[in-house]
C-alpha cells in the first residue's frame, strides 16, 4: 500500500468545502486553546532559555514570538513558539494520542505572517497537519509510545511539515518528499518528560516540519515511501504498525473531533484524580492539616507516566500525581501556579503529598479515578470520577476555553487585546490576513 503517497494526494487535493461547520468550528478552539498556552508560557524559565540560546543567530525578523516584543526567522519563531506552547502541559491532546497543536500551529502562524496567507488557508491546512499527525501517530500506537517515543514530537513533525506544505501549494509529488523529510527528523524521549526537553520536541517538531516542506517546495527530495517501507518511519520506530489508519477514510472522518482541552496545567493522566480531590475538597469542606491521607486509585498509565514522589521543580511537579492530589487538596486549584517551584516547595504541600497513595487499577481507563480521603478526626469521605473535566465525555464549552484564555494571557497583555484576540480566533477563518492574529498578541 503507497500510504506516503496516497496521504500526501488527500492533503493537496483537499478543498476547504470539504471540510464540515463543526471541524472548523473545533479548529477555532483549538487555536484559541493553544494561542492562551502560547502567550502565558511567553515568560517561562524555558522559553527564556530558549531564547537567549538561539537570539544571536537568529535570521530576519520574520514573525511574532507570541507574548513577547522579540520578532525572529519564521523557522526560529516556530521552534520557541512550539516550546512555548507545550511547556505549561496546559495545551490540547487527542483522545488517544498526540497533543495536536504544539507541533502545527507554531509552524503554520509564523508562515502565514511571513506570507500573506488568509485565514481560511491558514485554519484549513491546520485541519490537515492534525490529520496528518493524528493518523501516522496512531497507526503505530501504542508500541510506539510504549517503547519509549515521545509521539507530540515523533508524529507532530509531520503535521508541521502537512500543514506548511499545504500553504506552500506543494504538489503531490512535492508532498510526498515532505512528509519523507518529516519521517527522517521525527524525534523525542520519553525519558526526557520532567524536562526542558519535552516541550523541545514540539518546538523543534514544528521548526522541522516547516523546514521539511520549504525544503520539498524547492524539489529537495526523499524516500517516497518513507511511512511505510521496510526501513521507513512505523516499522523502524514501532514493533507495529497499521496502514489503515493512515488512508482509511481520509476526508469523511475528521480527528480533531477527538480533539480534548484540559482545565489543569498537568497531563491528562491525573485530571480524574485532581478532578475528584477538588470536588471532594469543597463538597466537605475539608482542611489540609486535617487529612490524614488520600489514596487514589487510577489507571495504570498514571503511576508509570507520574510516579515521581518526591519532585524538585514545578516541571517535575507535573508529573507527580502525588503532587498534583495534595496541591488540589491545599489549594482547591490545579492551575499553572499549582506547577510552579514555589508550590513544590511548600511545606503544607509537601508534608500532604507523602501521605498520598496512588494504587493501579487495570480496569479504570486513563481519565477515570477513584479518591478517598481519610481525615484526622475519623471522616472517611470518597468520589469515583468516571470522566474527567476536559475530556470527550465532558467536554470544556467554548466559554470555558475563553476563560481559560484570560486567565493564561492576564498580565502579559492588556485586557483590550486579549478580547480583540479572542474575537480573532473565533472569526479567524474570515480574516484576509490570518498573520494579524500572531502580530496581536505581541505586547
Amino acid at each position: 500500500m503507497e500510504v506516503t503517497r496516497t496521504l500526501a494526494r488527500y492533503l493537496v487535493n483537499s478543498r476547504w468545502a470539504d471540510i464540515p461547520q463543526r471541524v472548523r468550528h473545533e479548529a477555532a478552539r483549538a487555536l484559541l486553546n493553544w494561542l492562551g498556552c502560547a502567550i502565558g508560557a511567553s515568560r517561562h524559565a524555558t522559553v527564556e532559555r530558549a531564547l537567549a540560546a538561539v537570539r544571536e543567530f537568529a535570521g530576519p525578523p520574520q514573525a511574532t514570538v507570541l507574548g513577547r516584543s522579540e520578532r525572529l526567522d519564521i523557522l526560529t519563531a516556530a521552534f520557541v513558539n512550539g516550546i512555548a506552547s507545550h511547556v505549561l502541559d496546559f495545551d490540547d491532546t487527542h483522545a488517544r494520542a498526540v497533543h495536536p497543536s504544539a507541533p502545527v500551529l507554531p509552524a503554520a502562524l509564523a508562515f502565514a505572517e511571513w506570507r500573506a496567507v488568509r485565514g481560511e488557508e491558514l485554519i484549513h491546512a491546520f485541519v490537515l497537519g492534525v490529520e496528518a499527525e493524528c493518523r501516522v501517530g496512531l497507526s503505530v500506537f501504542p508500541e510506539h509510545y510504549d517503547i519509549g517515543w515521545h509521539i507530540t514530537g515523533t508524529a507532530g513533525v509531520f503535521g508541521a511539515a502537512a500543514a506548511c506544505g499545504r500553504l506552500l501549494r506543494l504538489t503531490e509529488q512535492q508532498m510526498a518528499w515532505a512528509l519523507g523529510i518529516a519521517a527522517t527528523q521525527s524525534a523525542g524521549l520519553r525519558e526526557m518528560f520532567g524536562s526542558d526537553c519535552k516541550s523541545l520536541h514540539p518546538g523543534r517538531a514544528a521548526q522541522n516540519g516547516l523546514t521539511a516542506a520549504l525544503l520539498a517546495a524547492r524539489n529537495f527530495t526523499s524516500s517516497e515511501r518513507a511511512i511505510e517501507a521496510p526501513r521507513g518511519f512505523a516499522r523502524v520506530a514501532s514493533t507495529r504498525f497499521d496502514p489503515e489508519v493512515i488512508t482509511a477514510g481520509l476526508g469523511e472522518r475528521f480527528e480533531l473531533l477527538s480533539n480534548m482541552y484540559k482545565p489543569y496545567a498537568c497531563g491528562l493522566v491525573m485530571h480524574a484524580a485532581i478532578d475528584g480531590c477538588i470536588g471532594l475538597a469543597r463538597e466537605h469542606r475539608l482542611d489540609a492539616q486535617n487529612v490524614d491521607r488520600i489514596e487514589l486509585a487510577v489507571s495504570p498509565l498514571v503511576p508509570e507516566l507520574t510516579g515521581i514522589e518526591s519532585p524538585r521543580t514545578g516541571l517535575e511537579g507535573k508529573f507527580s500525581i502525588y503532587h498534583a492530589a495534595a496541591a488540589a487538596i491545599v489549594h482547591g486549584a490545579a492551575g499553572e501556579p499549582q506547577f510552579s517551584d514555589a508550590c513544590v516547595r511548600d511545606p503544607r504541600v509537601a508534608a500532604l503529598r507523602g501521605r498520598v497513595s496512588a494504587r493501579a487499577d487495570p480496569s479504570l481507563r486513563k481519565t477515570e479515578a477513584r479518591v478517598t480521603i481519610r481525615t484526622r478526626d475519623g471522616r472517611v469521605v470518597s468520589t469515583h470520577v468516571e470522566h474527567a473535566l476536559g475530556t470527550l465525555a465532558r467536554p470544556m464549552s467554548d466559554d470555558d476555553l475563553e476563560a481559560k484564555f484570560r486567565g493564561l494571557a492576564t498580565g502579559v497583555l492588556p485586557a483590550a487585546r486579549i478580547a480583540e484576540l479572542i474575537t480573532l480566533c473565533w472569526d479567524i477563518a474570515g480574516l484576509d490576513d490570518a498573520g494579524a492574529l500572531a502580530r496581536a498578541a505581541a505586547p
